[in-house]
């Protein structure tokens, strides 16, 4: 082993506190070595231990009718009928995406898709989550958007993985911190799922897919426990480099080995690359492995023991095989032109052992290495004063209700996405039945006919102001979509984006919003499948706002019938449904006046509005609706214009409204905006509140609310609905 051992002072440097040195120093019995330290570092770090958050995580529902695999494996699975299962799961690369849009974005959706297919299913969906700086005055923010959607696109579409849906927000607290968060979605055979703990003492360890250079060294599992400051571009070097291409062969390749009953057990090589997958899947088996670094292929010859253990290149797999199976593995890998190699064995040491050639250059117990991290109690604290300045007042105080509603609607947080997701190849595989725009969650069609829905969603903005009652809020919007499509949820991801959790402040926005998530799930039968935690999200100007993702799958029995947002036909009837009770308390308006947030939001029934999303549910099944949307940003004027620009025809409504702002812009979880005809909506009635408002027909859209009046014209409301148009030319 090497003579000069790492110092406390290399120890701080590698992320670890002082105790935290002297903790390893216990486990191992005298201070680490250079593999040792670096092996430790990682495994924990924040990303790879989640040493702040775990305490919160165990308190989430992750139990239901439907799932087959929940948090632990590489993705949640649930069970979607003939022998199916849907693979589903949402990450960040947040940090990464600071540093490098294009390839922070890329890696992103390519750790990812390495995460469905590890389990034993062919991914069929990619969906985004993305939060940038008011791209109005940032020319960075500007940057980072146009090159993380392009890294996203050139991804998911040379690998031939649709990208179905997504969102995008725009706040001044994501200027210095964005945030890329990416869901992936497959399909496999139950029979066929695959685990990832190590098994079986003298089976062959062995490492396949691209070769390992520096690239990514102390990348993601490292960014993602730091916040970012001035010197982003010293980092540069730590983000990975992806490669699509290589990615689709190993896919292809994985998913051969696996049909044919090759493998023990499979694991992507992401964060923290050869240490973390190597050392959690010994962890999981309650085995030992030794791995020898100079049997991994190199891009890159001279490449230090830690290097080669800490590296984090892209488009890498290990697997355990018998050792009968090396030869056939091997030519399969050979047959995609993947390149593969055995680099060591399970023991049954429970011991982590790094060799080079014959020399032992780094030796740890594996349950000190994975399980043994110190886990902290969060502080939490609401603050006694606000954390977020104002945003800048874009709408002046004299405008009239008409003013406000082509404001909103071209505002970036409103605006068409169109420009994004053209971008996007969202039909590539030939399962997609609703396209982004054309309805509230994606759809994609089973061999079966019936049809998988999904949706993510979040709200940074409610949730600063109220991180309970705005996460609830995020939660039920995400199942208010699958309603309007006509799915029931059957589990949920989740990414949490927070700033650090060591600040009161923070461990109370994360604290809260966790227990607002086990509130909603529970009350909704989506349990948690997994997700991931993404701390540290903030710079010298503050964290970011708190934001919980949310990702849902459901499903749908008739693919045929799936809902639609745009109104259909001239002459239906429109009406308000469901416990509607809105308010302007950190709503977009809210925004475009530049007020600050409110301290706190009103209460929401979870039951009142479960029930409603059950009845639209139903009636999108049933046929007695011909399109649905859910009232979200911009409340119920917003969303009346986003069914007549989807559907190409105008609309007259008549609204009753004490406070017309209120009436118009306020926004809340449980309301929906559903057409169909009188005697159909009477039937909606019995179900749950629907109040007719108007009908469908002419080319404007008219709202009356008795002494004010809205009305404008389909084609200037579609001019100022495209907007962001103009960022991407």
């Amino acid at each position: 082993m090497s003579e000069q051992l790492p110092e406390l002072k290399d120890a701080i440097a590698l992320g670890l506190t002082e105790a935290e040195y002297e903790l390893v120093c216990e486990k191992q019995g005298s201070p680490p070595n250079q593999v040792e330290l670096a092996m430790y570092s990682l495994l924990w770090s924040e990303h790879c231990a989640y040493k702040h958050s775990k305490k919160l995580l165990v308190t989430l529902p992750t139990e239901g009718p439907a799932v087959v695999m929940g948090p632990g494996e590489n993705a949640g699975a649930v069970d979607v009928g003939d022998g199916l299962i849907c693979a589903f799961k949402v990450e960040s690369h947040n940090h990464p995406s600071a540093v490098e849009p294009f390839q922070g974005a890329a890696t992103g959706v390519g750790g990812i898709l390495r995460d469905i297919f590890a389990i034993g299913a062919r991914p069929i969906a990619v969906l985004d989550s993305l939060r940038f700086g008011e791209i109005e005055e940032s020319e960075r923010s500007r940057y980072l958007l146009e090159h993380a959607v392009a890294g996203i696109g050139h991804y998911g579409n040379s690998i031939g993985v649709p990208t179905v849906g997504g969102e995008v927000y725009f706040e001044g607290p994501y200027e210095q911190n964005c945030l890329v968060n990416a869901m992936a979605l497959g399909l496999g055979p139950r029979e066929q799922l695959m685990r990832s703990a190590a098994a079986g003492v003298g089976n062959v360890v062995l490492i396949y897919g691209a070769s390992t250079g520096r690239d990514g060294i102390g990348g993601a599992s490292v960014l993602a426990s730091a916040e970012l400051g001035e010197a982003d571009d010293d980092k540069r070097p730590t983000v990975q480099v992806g490669d699509p291409f290589e990615e689709k062969k190993l896919m292809e390749c994985s998913l051969e080995l696996l049909e044919l009953g090759l493998i023990v057990s499979l694991q992507d090589l992401g964060a923290a690359g050869l240490t973390s997958s190597a050392c959690e899947m010994a962890s999981k088996g309650e085995v030992g492995i030794d791995i020898d670094v100079r049997k991994v292929p190199l891009r890159e010859a001279d490449m230090e023991p830690f290097e080669i253990m800490v590296s984090e290149s892209q488009e890498r797999m290990l697997c355990v095989i018998e050792p009968k199976d090396v030869d056939a593995v091997r030519a399969i890998c050979d047959k995609w032109e993947v390149s593969s190699a055995a680099i060591g064995e399970v023991t049954g040491t429970r011991l982590m052992r790094i060799y080079s050639d014959d020399e032992l250059v780094g030796e740890m117990p594996v349950e000190a290495l994975v399980d043994d991290c110190p886990i902290y109690d969060l502080a939490p604290q609401k603050p006694s004063e606000p954390i977020y300045p104002p945003p800048i007042a874009r709408l002046d105080g004299s405008a009239s209700l008409g003013e406000a509603l082509m404001a909103l609607v071209g505002s970036p947080n409103v605006a068409s996405r169109r420009p994004l997701f053209e971008q996007y190849d969202s039909i590539v595989q030939s399962r997609t039945v609703r396209r982004p725009e054309q309805a509230d969650a994606a759809v994609l069609a089973l061999p079966n006919g019936t049809a998988l829905a999904v949706s993510i969603d979040g709200n940074g903005r409610r949730v600063a102001a109220d991180p309970y009652r705005g996460t609830l809020g995020v939660v039920l919007e995400c199942a208010s979509n699958l309603a309007c499509v006509g799915a029931h949820p059957l589990g949920t991801t989740n990414n949490l984006n927070f700033g650090n959790p060591e600040k009161p402040h923070v461990a109370w926005q994360l604290s809260e919003s966790v227990r607002a998530i086990a509130d909603a799930c529970t009350a909704l039968e989506a349990p948690i499948v997994g997700g991931n935690v993404s701390l540290y999200n903030e710079g010298a100007s503050g964290p970011i706002y708190p934001t919980p993702v949310i990702g849902m799958v459901g499903l749908l029995p008739d693919a045929t019938r799936a809902g639609r947002l745009g109104f259909v036909e001239e002459g239906e009837a429109i009406a308000l449904v469901g416990p509607f009770a809105p308010s302007l308390a950190a709503s977009e308006l809210s925004k475009l006046r530049g007020e600050p947030l409110p301290d706190g939001l009103p209460d929401v029934d979870i039951e009142a509005v479960r029930d409603a999303q059950a009845a639209v549910r139903g009636a999108v099944r049933d046929g007695l609706i011909d399109s649905a949307h859910d009232i979200a940003e911009g409340g119920i004027a917003t969303a009346l214009a986003e069914c007549a620009l989807a559907g190409s025809i105008g609309a007259s409504v008549e609204l009753a409204a004490d406070d017309a702002w209120k009436t118009c812009f306020g926004e809340a979880p449980g309301g929906f905006i559903c057409c169909g005809h009188a005697a159909a909506l009477a039937q909606l009635g019995e179900r749950t509140t629907v109040t007719v408002i108007g009908k469908v027909g002419g080319d404007r859209l008219e709202i009356d609310l008795g002494s004010e009046r809205i009305e404008l014209g389909l084609d200037e409301l579609r001019q100022r609905h495209r907007a962001l148009e103009s960022v991407f030319q």
